[in-house]
C-alpha cells in the first residue's frame, strides 16, 4: 500500500525508521525490535541507506523481508551518493520487482572522510533530480522526500532550503518527512512557510526520543538541530544516569507528540536507532491518552 494513503490528520499513523545492521547480533536485535513494534500496527517502517551506497544490498533485502515476514509496509531509502543514473535505474527496477511500493528519495551525505558532497559522474547533484528520475521510470512508486525545519546544515538560508524542497515536490514527491527536532515551534513555523511557498503535500514530523546523552549531542552536531535550553540543562543534570536520561527523553518526546497530534499532523515518524523501548512507551502513552480523551 502506498504511504500517501496512510497520511491523514483525522487518523494519523505512527511509523518507525531503522538502519541495516552490520552484524548477526545487530540483525537479531532488529528483528526483535520489529516484532516488538509490530503490535503497535505501524503505518509503515523505513530502512536507511548508507553513505556511498555502503548498505545498498542490505537495504533492499531488509525492506523486502520486512514486508514479506511481518506484513508491515516498508519503504526503502535511496540516495544519489556513489551512483550513476543507470545504477539508480537498476535499483529502482529491483525494488519494483520485489513489489516495494514506497521510496524515500534523498541526496544523501558524503562518505566519511570526504569534505563535502560531490555528485558521481553520470549521477545526480540534487534529490529533486532523483525524484524526477523515479517518476520517469514510471514504476508507480509513492515517493517521499526529506524536509528540514531548521534548514539543512549545508544550506545558506532557510529560504534557499525551502526552494530545494519546493523543487522536490514539483518533481513528484508525494510527502516529506522532517529531520529530527526537539522544539515544535520549528516544525509549525516550517509548515506555515512551506504552505506559503506552495508545498502542499503532507509534512510528517520526525521525532527522535533521547535515550543517550552523548548520542544526542553527536546527532545535534551532525544535523544542526536545536535542543531547547531547559531540556539541555535537565539532560546535563542526569547525563551520567542512563535510566534518568531515557525517562526524560521519553517524557519530552511524548509531550512533543501530544501537541503535534492535537494540531493535526498526518503522522509521526520515529527515529528508533533500531531499538524499541522508547518508541513503544511513547506510542502506548499517546494511544492511552487518546482513549481517555
Amino acid at each position: 500500500m502506498k504511504i500517501r494513503s496512510r497520511l491523514n490528520p483525522s487518523r494519523p499513523c505512527f511509523s518507525f525508521e531503522f538502519f541495516p545492521p552490520r552484524t548477526a547480533e545487530g540483525e537479531a536485535q532488529l528483528w526483535d525490535t520489529l516484532e516488538d513494534l509490530r503490535s503497535l500496527s505501524p503505518g509503515f517502517v523505513s530502512v536507511t541507506y548508507g553513505a556511498g551506497g555502503s548498505t545498498r544490498d542490505r537495504t533492499i533485502e531488509l525492506v523486502t523481508h520486512i514486508k514479506e515476514r511481518t506484513g508491515i509496509e516498508a519503504m526503502a531509502h535511496l540516495t544519489c551518493v556513489g551512483h550513476t543514473k543507470e545504477e539508480l535505474g537498476q535499483l529502482l527496477d529491483t525494488l519494483a520487482h520485489a513489489r516495494i511500493e514506497n521510496v524515500l528519495a534523498l541526496r544523501g551525505d558524503a562518505p566519511r572522510g570526504q569534505a563535502g558532497f560531490a555528485a558521481t559522474p553520470g549521477g545526480f547533484q540534487y534529490a529533486s533530480e532523483l525524484v524526477g528520475y523515479i517518476r520517469e521510470r514510471d514504476h508507480g512508486f509513492c515517493v517521499g522526500g526529506a524536509a528540514y525545519p531548521e534548514g539543512h546544515i549545508e544550506t545558506a538560508s532557510r529560504e534557499a532550503d525551502l526552494k530545494h524542497l519546493k523543487a522536490k515536490v514539483d518533481e513528484g514527491c508525494d510527502f516529506v518527512i522532517t529531520q529530527l527536532f526537539f522544539d515544535n515551534a520549528f516544525y509549525f513555523d516550517f509548515v506555515e512557510r512551506a504552505r506559503r511557498a506552495g508545498v502542499n503535500v503532507p509534512i510528517v514530523p520526525g521525532i527522535m526520543p533521547i535515550t543517550n546523552y552523548e548520542q544526542v549531542q553527536r546527532f545535534v552536531r551532525m544535523c544542526g538541530a536545536t535542543v531547547p535550553m531547559r531540556l539541555q540543562l535537565e539532560l546535563e543534570k542526569v547525563k551520567d544516569d542512563s535510566a534518568a536520561v531515557m525517562q526524560l527523553g521519553v517524557a519530552h518526546a511524548t509531550v512533543q507528540c501530544m501537541e503535534l497530534l492535537a494540531r493535526g499532523v498526518p503522522g509521526i515518524h520515529f527515529y528508533t536507532l533500531n531499538k524499541s523501548p522508547a518508541s513503544r512507551m511513547i506510542v502506548t502513552a499517546l494511544r492511552g491518552s487518546s482513549a481517555g480523551a
